[in-house]
């Protein structure tokens, strides 16, 4: 007989409680749920949410971190292998794409929250995004051609790139039939981006 320790129990709870708020909020913004309709869904007492959460503010928190945090990881990976451009670019498209088909449900839940979430939860997404732009200028200064630039033009590409990473992702989920034009005109982008921006001449 398998017995589930105290410590176990708990974070399958705190699994469930973060599974049903992506999915209730995929019918309805996450500013419009309640705390009880969340833990409805569960089986728990609304009390008990707060072993767990000490808000639905601080779950949504959560929820964006637990997505952008292992996208950023993976992408940090891809960088920091093969150092030829055209190949960082194609595989960490390739990364972005297996990225939203994996985690469909939470690039959803930023890509509507981004704009009409509570403050809490657009503030962490924008700080997700400023970390991902820092770890990225910190990889840019290290190309060929760049290690001259200022801090200030060095988080202008990293961006300008972020940016584009994160409207892709958007696009692959509003319009998943798009894919295969999406991720070619993603590709284009960044090329244009980076090739042009490694011949910069930065100025202090």
């Amino acid at each position: 007989m398998t017995t589930t320790t105290r410590g176990e129990r708990k974070e399958r709870t705190r699994r469930a409680l973060l599974d049903a708020a992506l999915e209730l909020s995929d019918a309805e913004t996450f500013a419009a749920l309640s705390l009880r309709q969340v833990t409805r869904e569960v089986g728990i007492v609304p009390t008990a949410f707060y072993r767990h959460f000490s808000s639905l503010e601080d779950l949504g928190m959560a929820l964006v971190e637990e997505s952008m945090a292992s996208l950023r990881s993976m992408l940090r990976d891809v960088r920091r292998g093969d150092p030829e451009l055209d190949r960082v670019i194609d595989r960490s498209l390739d990364v972005l794409v297996e990225h939203v088909h994996a985690q469909r449900a939470h690039i959803g839940f930023i890509a509507r929250e981004r704009a009409a979430g509570p403050p809490a939860v657009r503030e962490e997404i924008r700080d997700q995004i400023e970390r991902f732009e820092a770890e990225l200028a910190a990889d840019i200064a290290r190309l060929p051609g760049a290690a001259d630039w200022t801090d200030a033009d060095l988080r202008v590409l990293a961006n300008l790139v972020v940016t584009s990473v994160v409207a892709t992702a958007e696009q692959l989920i509003s319009s998943p039939d798009a894919e295969t034009a999406i991720v070619a005109r993603a590709r284009t982008q960044l090329r244009m981006v980076l090739v042009g921006a490694l011949h910069w001449t930065s100025r202090t």
